[in-house]
Formats: C-alpha cells, structure tokens, sequence
C-alpha cells in the first residue's frame, strides 16, 4: 500500500469519479514506486462495485495514456491476472482532456432530460438515445467495511505464503532459511505459485546434492529452467527383466519389421551369399538374428545380468493378460518353433518360466496380440 501515491491521486483530476476510485485503488496494492500491482478484473469491480467491463475500459484507457505500465501479461490460467506499475511521472503530470465522468446525457424534454442525471455508458447519445441512466446507490455504502475485508485478505495471503515457503524449505533443505524467505517475499504471488506448483517434479529430478541454495534458486527462478516430467500417466517405468511387462515390450518390438544389419558381411560370408542356395540363406538367416532387432539383442544382453526395461503405462496393462509357460513345456516349444519361423531371436536360457499371451496356438495369441498393440498405440508412443 503507498498513502503517498494515494493522498497525491486525491488532489489530482483524473477526469471522473470512476477513474480516481479505480486509480485510487490500485494504489492500495503498489508500493511507493508504483510498482506490484496485480488484481484481478472481477475483484477490483467487487471492491470498486463497478462493472467489469468498465473496469477494463478504465484500466485499458490507463494503459494508452501511460499511467499504467503492463509489466507482465496473464498467462490465461485462473487466478493470473496482468500484472501493472505506475509510471508516475506521467501519473503526476497527466491533465484529463475532459473533466467529469464519461457519461451520457439525455439529450430532449421528450425522454426527461435532467443535466445532473448522468450514466457510464459512453455513449453520446445516452442509452440508445432514449433511455435515462440511473447510478444505484450500492448496497453497501460503508468504505470502511470495505478496507477491513480488504486487510483480512491480506493477512490471509500472507499466512498462506509463509505457509507455503515453510513447506517448500522444508523439501528443498539447502541454504539459509532467512536470505531465502527474504527472496521468497520478493517474488510475485504468480511466480510463488508457479514454484509450489513444479517443486514436487524438480525434487523428483535434482539430488539433493546437486541443489543449489534456496536463496539462489529462488533469485534464478530455478524452476523454470528444469524441465517439467509428463504426466505420470504417460511415464515409462522399470520393470525386472522376463517379467510381464519385458516379455511384452520384447513382442512388442518383434513386431515390428527386421532393420537392414548395418555391419557388413565378412569375407567368408560375402562368398556364401553369392553362391546362393542353402548356405546364403542361413547366413542371411544368422545376420538377421543378431542385427535384425537390436532392441531385443540389448534387452536379452541386459537381462543376463539382471538389468530390467523401461515399459509404458499401456503396454504394462497389455501384459497383465499374459501367462506364465514353463521353459521345458510343450507349449514353450511351440513358441520357440515360432520364433524360428518367424526368424526372431530365442529367450536367453536363464530363467525357468517364461511369459506369453494366452491363445489358442502362438500364431492365434501373437495375432490378438498385434491387435491390442494396435489399438493403444499411436505412431508417437514409445514402447
């Protein structure tokens, strides 16, 4: 709150009532350079019990003729409203063009012309020209009430920052609690906010020896510059390996076609391939097992030493379908026949029971298969 500023707009015309009111208390919320000033519309027509509209009318009129300076623009989400200061050598020096309220007059005998009958319509013509406009008394006429609300919402808003502060310190647990409540009250409310809103996330991200000083991190606006996860609907998770979810995300890459072995055939191999027949299509077989799925080549390596796979959400849900199938059964056998069939590489010989989806015969289970895999996924899902 600046009284300076305030007791300085109480001698000055503004050109209206409504402005002055209006200009008045956005005072209430700057400091004594003018600056901080950051109300919504509909709280300053509540306080104001002006409209909305004229609220907005007002305030852009502020904005062309330099009183008000628009130093931060609302982001469009609830509760963010643009953020101003006063420029107060023009505020100081500004001279209305015309004095008194932007009313309307009504203009004959006809429609009851009264010269002290005046309405905020700015319209020349009064309303539609035909219609007297009539200023309601408010309801609640007592200013004084009014400031009292006022400096209870304040304290209410300082109880809940402090709050705020409290906990977020708490979880940040790095530097000195003082310098960083002074940096904390420094900050907007937009901003503290916004902070509250990505700690959880950064926490989740930065270790609590690679943090850096609450103060500094507050000063910084460190939050901004650490990225924001995706929705946790929408993250991968590590799964154990041969588990489940790896056998699923394993099919899942099956799926998809072979990818051209980009190591070069040795000698040996390039004169099998060019005498045809038999022997070139077991070393086109051979090189399409090792390279053609390199995913599952580095999945199977990493699961001989017990390191899991990332998995997504859908794919994880796919899998709880899945059967367990003991590695020596005859049903393992039928997989693995159709592995060779389809020229996929075999599970690694580690684990006694394996994981596939329940069908009929494996041509029948890896068909639903490929269809659930279908529905849930998009071309720009990772698996």
């Amino acid at each position: 709150m600046s009284i300076m500023i305030m007791s300085r707009l109480f001698r000055m015309n503004l050109g209206g009532c409504n402005r002055k009111l209006l200009a008045v208390r956005l005072a209430d919320f700057a400091d004594d350079e003018g600056r901080g000033i950051y109300p919504g519309v509909r709280r300053l027509a509540s306080e104001t019990e002006l409209s909305e509209r004229t609220i907005q009318r007002i305030l852009a009129d502020f904005v062309q003729e330099g009183i008000l300076v628009v130093v931060k623009e609302a982001t469009g989400r609830p509760g963010i409203a643009n953020a101003y200061d006063f420029d107060l050598a023009k505020l100081f020096a500004y001279k209305p063009a015309n004095t008194g309220d932007s009313v309307s007059p009504v203009q004959t005998v006809e429609t009851g012309d009264n010269p002290a009958e005046r309405g905020d319509t700015d319209d020349g013509d009064g309303c539609h020209g035909v219609t007297r406009t009539v200023i309601e008394p408010p309801l609640e006429p007592s200013t004084l009430r009014v400031g009292v609300r006022e400096r209870s919402e304040d304290r209410q808003e300082q109880k809940k920052s402090e709050l705020e502060f409290t906990r977020w310190f708490a979880a940040w647990d790095r530097g000195d609690v003082s310098y960083a409540r002074n940096t904390w009250n420094s900050l907007s409310a937009e901003e503290r906010a916004e902070c509250v809103r990505r700690a959880p996330d950064i926490l989740m991200q930065v270790k609590k020896s690679d943090r850096a000083a609450a103060a500094s991190f507050l000063k910084s606006r460190g939050w901004t510059k650490i990225p924001e996860l995706p929705p946790e609907s929408e993250r991968t998770v590590l799964h154990n390996a041969f588990s489940k979810a790896w056998s699923a995300r394993r099919l899942a890459e099956l799926l998809n076609d072979p990818i051209e072995p980009r190591v070069p055939p040795t000698a040996f191999q390039m004169a099998q391939l060019r005498q045809g027949g038999e022997a070139a299509e077991t070393i086109k077989r051979e090189r399409r097992l090792r390279y053609g799925w390199p995913k599952v080549v580095t999945m199977h390596e990493r699961a001989e030493m017990a390191e899991g796979m990332t998995v997504a959400p859908w794919l994880v849900k796919i899998s709880e379908g899945f059967e367990s199938v003991r590695r020596d059964s005859d049903k393992a056998q039928r997989w693995r026949d159709l592995h060779a069939l389809m020229g996929w590489p075999w599970m690694p010989e580690k684990m006694d029971w394996l994981f596939f989806p329940i069908g009929g015969s494996p041509e029948e289970a890896m068909e639903d298969f490929r269809n659930a895999v279908a529905r849930e996924r998009s071309d720009d899902d990772a698996i």
